[in-house]
């Protein structure tokens, strides 16, 4: 079991020792020490667009959930359809509160029968665990493993060819949003998915702490020639928002619901399983969500930063949740939670950026997609 090591009471993962040699600069990230960069967010950014990109997530959360009653239990806490799920899938989904609100989106692998891995927000570890064991029956087993596992992402068109190389495992076999567990590479056992929060093709890797430092300096040895690079948390912000994918602390939170949110596709208003926070959800579906995400572009120059109040017609009508300089479109976009009302493309809408109204419109999302 991998061992936290505290500094000025901040987490670090085990690769922590690794950071200096490859230039990392680190940032306090939710209460963990970890890497925003290692050249420049830019640079990285481009990386995973083009060959790809490395990175150490190893402060997300992993819990197992088993027994007897582990899926009638899991139909209950989400709000996507666990029953759907066959040995080696993988599904995102939600858990709400019962006003519709988010505590957290997540991952869950179906291992086996009764036997399901999920992958929560390094933040949320805690909250999360707290409110699954309240929701638990007897025949259900909540271990919360998270400082037994490590995670690492290599994201980017040719993370299947340089993964491919470590491993004897046909990567190819492994499709999207599936998994294949006791996976051997360069030596160490891993659990291999074929998910990500950039909008490229690419893995994420669980192994042990040990195994992730071996795994870490032998894939970025392994892809050097072909333009991998580690990558930090400033340019897994900017990918994983080009590609529009929600920020829980931003684009979901306590306050706003996964509808809200536009995640309509994990919310299973039809399974028949009495879900935490159906009901709101579904007064919410039937009445039209008050609010609604949507992608902004700035007509006036200036960039859209989290929490700059949104205007129409001088009235406030909502916030930006996450702005900045697209690194591959070249334009100062961003997210912003608004009324209904005012979502439809091409409405023209004002940010308040440092006491001046700058003028924006609604663009489509997600901003980037892979061809």
């Amino acid at each position: 079991m991998g061992e936290i090591v505290l500094s000025e009471s901040l987490k670090r993962t085990p690769l922590f020792e690794s950071y200096a040699a490859y230039n990392g600069k680190t940032i306090d990230f939710g209460g963990w020490e970890l890497p925003v960069q290692f050249s420049s967010i830019k640079a990285e950014h481009e990386a995973v667009r083009t060959t790809a990109g490395l990175f150490d997530v190893s402060h997300m959360g992993e819990v197992v959930v088993s027994g007897d009653g582990a899926l009638a239990y899991l139909q209950k806490l989400v709000t996507n359809d666990v029953s759907k799920l066959v040995n080696g899938q993988a599904q995102y989904t939600a858990m709400c509160y019962e006003d519709g609100g988010t505590i957290d989106d997540l991952l869950i692998y179906k291992r086996a029968e009764n036997d399901f891995l999920l992958v929560v927000n390094a933040s949320n570890i805690e909250k999360d665990v707290n409110w699954m064991k309240e929701h638990a029956a007897d025949d259900v087993q909540i271990d919360n493993q998270s400082d037994s596992w490590a995670l690492l992402a290599l994201q980017g068109p040719k993370a299947e060819s340089i993964l491919q190389r470590l491993t004897d495992e046909s990567l190819s076999d492994i499709k999207f949003f599936r998994f294949k567990d006791h996976v051997t590479i360069a030596g160490e056992t891993a659990l291999v998915s074929r998910t990500g929060y950039t909008g490229e093709n690419g893995f994420e890797i669980y192994c042990s702490p040990k195994a992730a430092i071996k795994l870490w300096e032998t894939i970025l040895t392994e892809g050097k020639e072909d333009g991998l690079l580690p990558a930090g948390l400033g340019a897994r912000d900017t990918l994983r928002f080009e590609a529009g994918l929600p920020l829980y602390g931003q684009e979901l939170s306590k306050d706003i619901s996964p509808l809200e949110a536009g995640l309509n596709f994990v919310v299973k208003l039809k399974k028949e399983e009495n879900f935490l926070g159906k009901s709101s959800l579904f007064e919410q579906k039937q009445n039209g969500v008050p609010r609604k995400l949507v992608g902004i572009e700035m007509i006036d120059k200036g960039i859209p930063r989290t929490g700059y109040p949104v205007r129409h017609q001088d009235q406030e009508v909502g916030f930006v949740t996450t702005g900045t300089q697209s690194p591959t479109l070249k334009k100062n976009i961003g997210f912003a939670l608004i009324s209904q009302d005012l979502a439809e493309l091409g409405t023209e809408l004002e940010i308040e950026v440092r006491n001046k109204r700058l003028k924006a419109k609604v663009i489509e999302t997600p901003f980037y997609k892979r061809s």
